[in-house]
């Protein structure tokens, strides 16, 4: 193992490496031929298949347990596999910058080093074993990259300081006042564009790692992710990219996922009385200017809506499942961030450890059903690929959202009901039509026998999923 790292030193050391921080760790020489590359390919936008029906899990490893190291996380690989996770995004893993450093650990976006790991996490070995691991156990693994900026101690700033935006003094300056632990990045400089590409590459060649997250992906030009995204299909095709941002144009010959931050913010004002179902419909209509072949990340939490802003519980509270119940409803890709099937309802702390218990996970079977449900149901499926979205809830109706996905012979029928009211729900569509079996049910019997109407007493903040049964 260690002689093939050091047999790859050199190879690495051809791309960028010079410009960075002298302790980068040895890594996995970089994989010629990888099968699956395609390169006459490589300037499509080309979403792998198995991103239509994956269910996305963010992975704070920090604050995922005691230790906050890879080894200790991939102890929870298995379970993770048999709740249905798809792919796992991993937030930074790279080591922290010191100068300007919030709090006791630092920023996970305040990268130092773009090339190495994070000691307090572990070894670039252990982190290729786990990556290794959660491939064999049918997971994909994304790394949350930072393209926008570093940290201040990144040997860039001395190597290639001409790479930073300069204040009026020229001082190199952070991209948001408030980010005083972070460096801006200049995109105009030709050579810093390469040297992020074959950055990235590394982890892809090296690691084996089946994509990005790009944070603020929004703050970075648009014309530099449309060069870097088919340069690092060149290097692996059936990558996947998600970006930190929600612009149609960013799936122009880009990225594959954009957030639907769009949706969040609303839900949490249902939940408080803000606002009712309605503004569901003009939220999906808005999704008619993405697209078709779009991905769109559909979430009740992630870190940054969890540390800034509060958990999911603090705004909705016993009602949080059935807000999680929409999110695989729509036409898009669930997201379960670290701790949701533990019910963790704590705010997490971005800059010093706060570890998540995963001692109860009263929330995993909730989860599993549904995960499996977008496994299987083709009418699930988010992307190019996705089931045709039937609303059958009565126009204007601002208390239930009601729904049929359908694809094929696939059909999955959601009854929610977002208000603190007992409704009385009444729908005709031929679709209805069939045998249900429900998905939240004890077995596998068939709970409703159908023909074109369906008639439901839906109790405040209830849902109700059921499938067709197969034929």
């Amino acid at each position: 193992m260690k002689s093939l790292l050091s047999a790859g030193l050199a190879l690495i050391a051809t791309l960028h490496l010079s410009a960075q921080t002298p302790q980068v760790q040895p890594a996995r020489p970089v994989m010629k031929n990888r099968p699956g590359t395609n390169t006459a390919r490589a300037n499509l936008n080309t979403t792998p298949v198995w991103a239509d029906n994956a269910v996305i899990y963010e992975v704070n490893l920090r604050q995922f347990t005691p230790s906050g190291t890879i080894n200790e996380f991939s102890t929870h690989l298995e379970r993770l596999s048999q709740m249905g996770v798809r792919i796992l995004w991993f937030m930074p893993i790279q080591p922290i910058g010191i100068q300007n450093r919030k709090g006791s650990l630092g920023s996970y976006y305040s990268i130092r080093d773009y090339l190495s790991i994070n000691p307090e996490h572990g070894t670039m070995d252990e982190w290729i074993a786990m990556v290794k691991k959660a491939h064999q156990l049918g997971m994909k693994v994304i790394l949350d990259w930072v393209a926008n900026h570093t940290a201040f101690d990144h040997a860039w700033t001395k190597t290639h300081p001409e790479w930073y935006t300069r204040d009026q003094n020229g001082k190199i300056k952070p991209p948001v006042d408030d980010w005083t632990d972070v460096a801006d990045l200049n995109y105009d400089n030709p050579e810093l564009r390469k040297a992020m590409i074959e950055n990235m590459k590394f982890w892809l060649n090296a690691t084996d790692i089946d994509g990005f997250r790009c944070d603020v992906a929004e703050m970075v030009p648009l014309d530099f992710w449309k060069e870097c995204i088919p340069a690092l299909r060149s290097a692996k095709l059936d990558i996947f990219m998600l970006a930190e941002g929600e612009k149609p144009e960013l799936h122009d010959r880009a990225f594959d996922m954009t957030y639907a931050w769009g949706m969040l913010h609303p839900m949490n004002e249902v939940a408080t009385g803000k606002k009712t179902a309605k503004f569901i419909d003009d939220y999906l209509k808005a999704q008619e200017s993405y697209p078709a072949e779009a991905h769109r990340m559909y979430f009740t939490s992630n870190h940054d809506e969890n540390t800034w802003n509060g958990s999911n519980w603090d705004f909705m509270g016993e009602k949080s499942k059935t807000f999680a119940v929409l999110t695989y409803a729509f036409k898009g890709m669930p997201l379960i961030y670290t701790g949701q099937e533990a019910d963790n309802r704590k705010r997490l702390r971005f800059f010093d450890k706060d570890t998540v218990d995963f001692s109860k996970l009263p929330l995993a079977d909730f989860y599993t059903r549904l995960n499996k449900l977008k496994a299987t149901e083709p009418a699930l499926n988010s992307g190019k690929n996705a089931g045709e979205l039937i609303k059958i809830s009565p126009v204007g109706d601002e208390q239930v959202f009601a729904c049929i996905r359908k694809k094929d012979g696939s059909r999955v029928l959601f009854l929610v009901n977002l208000s603190a009211k007992k409704v009385k729900f009444k729908a005709e569509h031929p679709d209805l039509e069939g045998e249900w079996i429900d998905v939240f049910g004890a077995d596998d019997k068939v709970a409703l026998t159908l023909k074109t109407k369906h008639s439901a007493t839906l109790e405040p903040w209830t849902y109700q999923v059921y499938r067709l049964k197969k034929k």
